[in-house]
């Protein structure tokens, strides 16, 4: 029991130390000390085991850690193996070449989402993928729209405390609870520099066989270009309609008589 106690620790650290990396920058071996709580001896150690898998890798320059390629190979693995990835992809690429604009699709996993497609149209350019990327479900459209049908004592459990990102973003629990109504009644969610500033979006959720929300897709792009004053209505029904298609693809027919 000892030395399973000691192994587990050890892989929570190893994990801890990965996490560090969420933020998208290399870092040197202190910062990942002070990042995940541990020692710097530890940290040191940890990284040197996880650099000989190649699950981080280290600039022989500078030393700063970053992640490695076998995490891309894992990574590709598992969004392959996600049933509303391959429902979704395709139908997301071909929105996103036919609209111009950004098209996402983002997993619900408990209080946030995790980005399994991203398709930029060339009318919402960016210089990053999403992938992997982990949003808040109070500060998107992408996220909002997962609340429907949900209660307010859920959505305290689940967010507690509402970050505010921008001026713009919601951070009381009334607010929330206006919001999620709204959404419920119209099927969709909006979002407009909440999250991030000069965006805006619009999005739906996806329902698995049991009609169980499980994700989401979005429209999204700069906010001059989506233009919710004179194109919301529009948006809605192509991403509501996209949201269907995909739910039918997962085995979702409508409630049942």
């Amino acid at each position: 029991m000892v030395t399973e106690k000691g192994a587990n620790q050890s892989v929570e650290k190893a994990m801890a130390v990965l996490e560090t990396f969420a933020g998208g920058e290399p870092m040197r071996v202190n910062d990942v000390a002070r990042a995940a709580g541990i020692g710097q001896s530890t940290a040191s150690r940890l990284l040197a085991t996880l650099e000989s898998g190649g699950f981080v890798e280290r600039d022989a320059q500078t030393s700063l850690f970053f992640l490695g390629s076998e995490l891309m190979t894992l990574a590709g693995v598992a969004i392959n193996q996600s049933n509303v990835h391959r429902a979704g992809r395709q139908i997301a690429q071909n929105l996103a070449g036919q609209l111009g604009l950004g098209v996402n699709i983002a997993l619900l996993r408990g209080a946030e989402l995790v980005y399994l497609a991203n398709f930029e149209g060339p009318l919402s350019p960016k210089s990053h993928t999403l992938m992997g990327q982990r949003v808040p479900l109070h500060a998107t459209s992408i996220g909002k729209s997962t609340l429907i049908g949900s209660t307010r004592e859920t959505r305290q459990r689940l967010m507690p405390h509402l970050t505010g990102f921008t001026n713009a973003t919601i951070t009381s629990h009334d607010a929330l609870d206006r919001e999620v109504a709204l959404i419920s009644r119209r099927g969709y969610g909006t979002e407009a520099e909440e999250f991030v500033l000069g965006r805006a979006s619009v999005a739906a959720p996806i329902l698995d066989q049991f009609g169980k929300i499980v994700a989401s897709i979005s429209i999204s792009g700069p906010l001059t270009t989506i233009d919710l004053a004179s194109r919301e209505a529009e948006l809605a029904r192509i991403v509501i309609e996209t949201a269907d298609r995909i739910s039918s693809g997962l085995g979702y027919h409508g409630p049942m008589a």
